[in-house]
């Protein structure tokens, strides 16, 4: 049996054990399973792989798509450069010497880190993007803006980062001016505000404020359409949830898991 799973906290409604089980099913892989695997504290990552001798690959969501990286044996150049990692390939080797005892225990586990997100993030927004696209607000400073920044870097568009917290980085929500947001006409929510089940919340940005002009993208998709897409909408602007997104990082993962 080849097991993948989810790790996080909470993770009371998962895209990827659907996605997956469905993927299963369709293409007659009897011999696959995903499950979630809740840890509340990372603490717990090692002995979630150290008991399951089958798994094949995990899927890491929030909050630890950062602190995970402390626990892998490698990691791609571009998780490390976006400095997250939500894709984890278990690769299983036997050394000689149990070879030839025939001590199966001995297999050997190497965990390698990559990011998907990235990937999915660029093939789902470069469609929507237009010529006076150039400057990005990103919402949130967590894994996922990470590989957010990554991308807009790698296409020529100008960000700022804005977060709860000031720093010579990141800039406060109550920073973002109607003379601001006239100039920086993509706006990202890389936040978990407005994910089920607190679907009443978003974040705190002046809406009224947005235009036509304004692209704005929620790495959210349940609920599909979430307050802060509603609200631009309302304006005018054009919208779009991360559900082609976790689609395409999902299908990028189970690349991953099955390359040589």
């Amino acid at each position: 049996m080849k097991r993948f799973g989810l790790i996080g906290y909470p993770l009371s409604h998962s895209f990827s054990k659907n996605y997956f089980t469905k993927k299963f099913e369709d293409e007659k892989l009897a011999d696959c399973v995903y499950e979630l695997y809740p840890i509340d504290n990372l603490s717990d990552f090692e002995a979630l792989i150290n008991s399951t001798p089958d798994l094949s690959g995990l899927n890491v969501t929030i909050p630890y798509k950062i602190g995970v990286m402390f626990y892998l044996d490698k990691i791609d150049p571009v998780a490390k450069a976006i400095d997250a990692v939500n894709c984890i390939k278990v690769v299983k080797s036997n050394s000689l010497e149990s070879i030839f005892s025939g001590e199966l225990a001995s297999t050997k586990m190497r965990l390698e880190g990559y990011n998907t997100d990235n990937y999915g993030f660029e093939i789902s927004l470069k469609p929507l993007l237009k010529k006076h696209h150039t400057k990005a607000l990103v919402l949130g400073s967590g894994g996922a803006s990470r590989a957010v920044t990554y991308v807009l870097n790698k296409l020529n568009i100008s960000f700022k980062v804005v977060s709860r917290k000031k720093s010579r980085k990141q800039m406060l929500y109550t920073d973002i001016t109607p003379a601001l947001l006239s100039e920086y006409t993509v706006i990202i929510n890389a936040t978990p505000l407005g994910m089920l089940p607190a679907i009443n919340e978003c974040p705190d940005i002046p809406y009224e404020h947005l235009t036509k002009k304004h692209l704005l993208y929620d790495l959210i998709y349940n609920p599909v359409e979430t307050v802060f897409l509603k609200r631009g909408r309302e304006m005018g602007a054009t919208i779009k949830n991360g559900d082609e997104m976790l689609h395409l990082q999902a299908e990028r993962s189970w690349e991953i898991w099955n390359s040589k």
